[in-house]
C-alpha cells in the first residue's frame, strides 16, 4: 500500500512512468468491470483505454491516494454507462434469438441466464452486484466506489436479489 501511495503522489506530480505502472496493476480488472457492461471484447478495450485517459488527467484531483483503485473502478463503471447510454438508440438482436423470429414456431424455450437476468436490473443495481459478487468488494468498498451512502448500497442489494428471484422464479416457470 505504501508503495501505491508513492506511486500516485509521483503521478499527481507529473511522472507518466509512475501512472503507468499504477493503471497497469488494476488495467485487468478494469477489463472485467467494463466486459461485464458492454459484453465485447473491443468496447470493454476502448472502456480501459478511456478509463486510462480519464484517470491519467484527473490524476490530480484524487485526494486520498489509498482509493487509487476506488476512484479507478469508479470512473470505468461511469465509462461504462456512458458508452451503454450512447448505444441505446440502437436496439442490437442477440445471434441465439435471431432464428426464434425468423420460424413460425409459437413455443419456443429461451434457456435464461444468469447474466441475462443481471441485464434485467437497473444499472444502480447491477453496478450493486457485480461489485460484490463479481469484484468481491465489501459494501463499504463498493458505497465509496458509487459514491453512495452504506445504507443505500445495503437496501439495493438487497432489492436487486429479490429481483432476481423472482424473475428466476418466474423464468422457471415457463420453462415447465
Amino acid at each position: 500500500m505504501i508503495v501505491i501511495n508513492r506511486l500516485v503522489k509521483k503521478a499527481q506530480k507529473g511522472d507518466e512512468k509512475a501512472y503507468i505502472t499504477l493503471f497497469q496493476q488494476y488495467e485487468a480488472d478494469i477489463y472485467r468491470m467494463a466486459f461485464v457492461y458492454v459484453k465485447n471484447q473491443e468496447d470493454a478495450l476502448e472502456i480501459v483505454q478511456e478509463t486510462a485517459y480519464k484517470s491519467f488527467t484527473e490524476i490530480k484531483t484524487l485526494k486520498n491516494p489509498e482509493y487509487f483503485k476506488t476512484w479507478l473502478i469508479r470512473i470505468a463503471i461511469n465509462t461504462a454507462l456512458s458508452h451503454l447510454s450512447k448505444g441505446k438508440k440502437v436496439v442490437h438482436l442477440r445471434p441465439e434469438y435471431a432464428e426464434t423470429f425468423s420460424t413460425n414456431e409459437k413455443d419456443v424455450s429461451l434457456q435464461i441466464t444468469l447474466q441475462d437476468l443481471i441485464e434485467r436490473l437497473n444499472e444502480t443495481e447491477k453496478s450493486v452486484v457485480l461489485l460484490k459478487y463479481y469484484e468481491d468488494h465489501t459494501m463499504k468498498e463498493i458505497a465509496s466506489i458509487l459514491d453512495m451512502p452504506l445504507g443505500t448500497v445495503k437496501t439495493t442489494l438487497y432489492r436487486s436479489l429479490d429481483k432476481l428471484r423472482v424473475q428466476m422464479k418466474r423464468e422457471d416457470m415457463y420453462e415447465q
